[in-house]
């Protein structure tokens, strides 16, 4: 298989990491029967959120056109363009109109009903490739399944009234924040009409791959997968649509997002420069108001665990500009059904030059051929003592470990690529038990890796990353820290 750099890759400097242009390039006409989108609606589900409502309301400005049909790799690429909704009006914003590239890449032989949805970035003010991508082909050549690319999510950039700046990815989604926070008009959050991309992307591979044209093709669920904000559609999106049969989102590991932020503040004694929109916006500033906490009602993928029992796959980076290492202690374990986790060494946000491209072909094959995946118990304490288990001897285990002698922070951008391994001996009970002593100066972190030999690729699963000593240098220093205190954990 090509390393990740001979074609895709699973996010793009493409902007400052400020205002976050990674679009995800992850591996990878007429409106649908209501009847699909119900399946989606808040009636299957309790307590119907504003998320719900916009994506049950149905809107005749989608629609899509077949663009053309080439021939790569043996297999077949349709590109086409569709348009997924109006979102607000040009009484507040410029472009109204949401529409976006999309290929949909069929194998010589489709074995499968269920089809990966990948939504990625890009930009509506250039023509966007019209090549598909070498990684997106890879998955469907070696699943034997419909894998489709949808781009342009979130539609940027975007100039809203009064404000005068074209706005793209965190600054766009800080701005609709601040908008339903000040307003509180359910219609602000960009996440709703970000959904609903996905969702009619849905409705658009259903249709068309029903025809002639398409191969008249029967589609029936869909795995979705999406990198950073995409990641985080990801989750919105198998909140409100039953089709969804798995999720793979990436580095979006911040769920449970109140004690995750105070978490990081506490332990760097600031806001990361990535997240620098959301502050320039003042969102931090306002964590404790009761419009911040509607607003995550909306959008929390955490507010709505009930409805995530599908299989999913969190692949997350050791040194995320965005988020700690750490961060899945505040959600991993309280996630319904099967999950898990993948910490990737010595990544960034943008996963550039790793193999989780990798991981995701591996996850998505099992999940659509119902693939049974080693059953892992494991526990990581603030003590430096693992003790993981398997129900499958593993192709390799690992202790991967990282130092900072001066900050409780592992981000690359601070201390580089310096995540080692230690390979442990495969045992007869699948068992792998020890500490990692606690550093003199400084603070240590830690996880354990089982790679498993799967098909059409290995599969790489990881434990939540432990730091040491537990100790965060900024207790209690986040702004407004006595307000936050009942979100603390």
């Amino acid at each position: 298989m090509n390393s990740p750099h001979d074609g895709l890759e699973l996010t793009s400097h493409e902007e400052s990491l400020q205002s976050e242009g990674n679009h995800m390039k992850l591996l990878f006409p007429k409106l649908l029967a209501v009847g699909w989108l119900l399946l989606g609606c808040g009636s299957l589900f309790a307590a119907e959120t504003a998320l719900d409502r916009y994506i049950a309301q149905p809107d005749p400005a989608y629609t899509y056109r077949l663009i053309k049909t080439v021939e790569v790799k043996g297999a077949k690429a349709h590109i086409i363009d569709m348009t997924s909704q109006s979102w607000l009006t040009t009484n507040e914003v410029d472009r109204p109109i949401w529409t976006h590239r999309m290929t949909i890449i069929q194998p010589p032989q489709v074995k499968s009903s269920k089809s990966l949805l990948m939504i990625t970035g890009g930009r509506n003010s250039s023509e966007p490739s019209e090549k598909p991508d070498d990684m997106l082909i890879q998955a469907a050549l070696l699943t034997g399944s419909v894998v489709t690319e949808l781009k342009m999510v979130p539609n940027q950039p975007l100039t809203f009234k009064g404000d005068g700046e074209p706005r793209v990815e965190d600054s766009l989604i800080a701005f609709t924040w601040d908008k339903f926070i000040r307003t509180g008009d359910e219609k602000w959050p960009a996440r709703l009409p970000m959904t609903k991309s996905a969702v009619r992307a849905m409705d658009t591979v259903v249709d068309f791959c029903s025809k002639p044209e398409g191969g008249n093709l029967k589609i029936d669920g869909f795995v979705i997968a999406g990198g950073s904000k995409r990641g985080w559609t990801t989750w919105t999106t198998a909140c409100v649509d039953k089709r969804v049969i798995g999720i793979i989102p990436i580095v979006i590991d911040m769920l449970n997002i109140m004690p995750s932020f105070i978490h990081h503040y506490e332990a760097y004694g600031f806001w990361a420069p990535a997240v620098g929109d959301y502050v320039a916006m003042g969102i931090m500033d306002r964590f404790h108001t009761q419009k911040y906490q509607d607003l995550m009602k909306i959008e929390e993928p955490y507010q709505y665990l009930e409805r995530l029992k599908m299989p999913k796959f969190m692949i997350n980076a050791s040194g995320d500009q965005f988020f700690l290492p750490d961060s899945s202690q505040f959600y991993f374990h309280k996630l319904p059904g099967v999950k898990y986790q993948r910490y990737v060494p010595n990544g960034d946000h943008s996963l550039n030059g790793t193999d989780a491209v990798e991981s995701l072909i591996s996850n998505y094959g099992a999940i659509i051929y119902n693939k049974p995946l080693p059953t892992i118990d494991w526990r990581v304490k603030s003590n430096g003592s693992y003790n993981v288990t398997s129900s499958k001897r593993p192709k390799s285990a690992k202790l991967w470990q990282a130092s900072n002698p001066t900050a409780r922070d592992f981000r690359v951008d601070t201390i580089g690529k310096v995540w080692t391994s230690t390979d442990f001996a495969l045992t007869d009970d699948n068992r792998w038990v020890g500490t990692v002593p606690t550093p003199e100066k400084g603070w240590k972190a830690f996880f354990v890796e089982l790679t498993f030999d799967d098909s059409p690729l290995p599969f790489k699963t990881t434990t939540d990353v432990q730091v040491i000593p537990d100790i965060l240098p900024f207790k209690g220093k986040t702004p407004n820290a006595d307000l936050l205190k009942k979100f603390a954990l």
